[in-house]
């Protein structure tokens, strides 16, 4: 084991003599295996049943939970784990708001729309709130903020999970979030490394590339990592991305090596981001099994190369007994060697020592279920929902709408696409109707028929998705024929799209007349937009994004 921890006294870590001694002692207590088990995060997915069980045999580092049950099916569980914990579990989620949000707490806007209000004040509220909520669940790791750029709007995985396309809208919120998310005990992690938003495709799909010079990178990405490692960020998330700029400024030879994804590459986590930026903390891969590491390397030697090439913690495996063993293996033959495990445990120890999860004692259950969704939170979440809608354009003059001018509305949608949750139908017009207006439900797949009706009203949910690859209008999943998706109602009747997601969909529909982003598809967002467009509240928000796509004429 390393004798010298000094780093561990050292930014982002902090640790006193006594947490030192701490990690030195809980590390040296540990066997071979568990000591590599600690450098393992495990997806806990599905029913919260067998779980427990089976995190109490595995012995990981760290979980990871997309919450799916009630909330005392999902707070025994994390408890129980807790409890049973010989060395403090850390415990992750993605903390980004909208349909991430705890299905038993409050519904927060997604980062698009915290950035749509354009106040940091509204931001550091929503991160608050949604530091302290998590804290209740026994949340102590989030894989946020994001420091993505919205700079190619093809991206359908950047989309509504970056703050936008300028960098320096997107650091203020960034370290708004990272803040708060530490005060409240949660680590917070800066993503994705070394940079994602230029390279349209899904790194769950595809290796991506960040294709800036050096010059252009240290201006946007490199400069906004810098501030969230002065910052004190505890761990930074190592995607699948290439950045072959720098790894040419080291290699000018390096051919295929310099489109190898960050999170196994040593040059790019050793010498860019620990050497030349300084960084001390833990470096976590991104989700291992996505295809953006395993389209570059197998999906069972993909383990050990992320330990190898500088990540200090893997993020998930299928297999954990399998990938001790094959990491043991690359030990005893030396092509791992024995300091870089070391002092990945060591990192990963002291993350949890700053965090104190050694120290912490579990507030009773029913106190802590009485504050998850309290007022207080959910007036925060429907605030910054409420200054989140965006109105790009109205050349018609068509808002406000009310029944007596628009009764007969003519609606036509396509579901909304979840990753965990499936297909389900947006409720505005369940609300429309309950504000007075008539509405007509198209029949996705049938031709548009809009006669005899005041209004057409478009409206479109496609919030970030992964491994969608590419989020466009389908006009002919909308309409079931070639011959139908081209044609347009708006020279007939006023027609408005409301987009709850994307925001980018003036590209496919450059004249439509009125068009509002909202970017998130929850029901508070639906109403929301309901109030804006009928008049009872104001549209406040200001794009965090170029809704035009660089058409001049969409702005018409």
């Amino acid at each position: 084991m390393i004798a010298d921890l000094s780093f561990l006294r050292k930014s982002p870590f902090h640790l006193d003599a006594k947490a030192v001694d701490w990690v030195r002692k809980t590390a040296a207590s540990l066997s071979a295996d568990e000591q590599i088990a600690q450098l393992f995060n495990i997806g806990v997915r599905g029913p919260t049943a067998g779980w427990v069980d089976e995190i109490r045999r595995l012995k990981p580092g760290g979980i990871t939970r997309v919450f799916q049950e009630g909330p005392l099916e999902e707070l025994a569980m994390l408890d129980q784990m807790r409890t049973d914990a010989t060395v403090p579990l850390l415990i992750s989620a993605d903390l980004e708001g909208s349909r991430m949000s705890f299905k038993f707490g409050a519904t927060f806007p997604s980062p698009l729309a915290v950035a749509a209000a354009d106040d940091l004040t509204v931001s550091r509220d929503v991160a608050r709130a949604m530091a302290v909520e998590a804290a209740l669940v026994g949340i102590n790791w989030s894989f946020t903020p994001a420091l993505d750029i919205n700079a190619s709007w093809r991206s359908a995985i950047v989309a509504t999970r970056s703050y936008g396309s300028d960098p320096d809208r997107v650091l203020g919120n960034a370290l708004v979030q990272l803040d708060e998310l530490q005060k409240a005990g949660i680590a917070a992690c800066l993503k994705h490394w070394p940079g994602e938003g230029y390279d349209d495709r899904d790194q769950h799909t595809v290796t991506t590339i960040n294709p800036l010079t050096m010059d252009e990178w240290e201006r946007e990405f490199g400069r906004m990592y810098r501030a969230g490692i002065s910052a004190g960020a505890l761990s930074i998330m190592s995607a699948h991305i290439a950045l072959p700029s720098f790894v040419r400024s080291i290699d000018p030879e390096a051919g295929i090596d310099a489109f190898r994804p960050a999170s196994a590459s040593l040059l790019l986590n050793e010498t860019l981001l620990r050497n030349k930026l300084g960084f001390n903390g833990v470096i976590v891969s991104d989700a291992s099994e996505m295809a953006g590491l395993t389209s570059f390397i197998g999906l069972v030697d993909a383990k050990v190369e992320l330990l190898r090439n500088g990540c200090d913690m893997v993020l998930f495996t299928r297999d954990l007994p399998r990938d001790i063993a094959n990491v043991r293996a690359a030990i005893e033959s030396g092509y791992l060697s024995r300091e870089r495990i070391d002092m990945a445990l060591l990192r990963v120890l002291g993350m949890k020592a700053a965090l104190r999860l050694d120290q912490r004692e579990i507030e009773s259950r029913p106190a802590r279920l009485e504050k998850i969704g309290s007022s207080e939170i959910e007036t925060v979440a429907d605030r910054a929902t409420t200054l989140a809608p965006t109105l790009v354009k109205d050349v018609q003059n068509l808002l406000p709408i009310t029944p007596e001018k628009y009764r007969r509305i003519y609606f036509a949608s396509l579901d909304v696409l979840h990753p965990i949750d499936g297909k389900f139908p947006l409720v505005l017009p369940h609300l429309l109707r309950d504000r007075g207006f008539e509405v007509t439900e198209h029949i996705a797949g049938e031709p548009i028929a809009c006669e005899g009706h005041d209004l057409v009203l478009f409206a479109f949910a496609d919030e970030t998705l992964l491994c969608r690859n590419r989020i466009w209008l389908d006009w002919t999943a909308l309409t079931g024929h070639f011959s139908h998706s081209m044609k347009r109602p708006w020279f007939d009747l006023p027609t408005a799209m409301l987009s709850f997601g994307f925001p980018y969909y003036l590209y496919d529909a450059p004249r439509m007349p009125t068009y509002v982003n909202a970017y998130n598809s929850t029901e508070e967002m639906q109403r929301a937009v309901l109030a804006c467009i009928t008049g009872d509240a104001p549209f406040s928000g200001n794009s965090p994004v170029d809704p035009f796509c660089g058409l001049e004429d969409a702005r018409y």
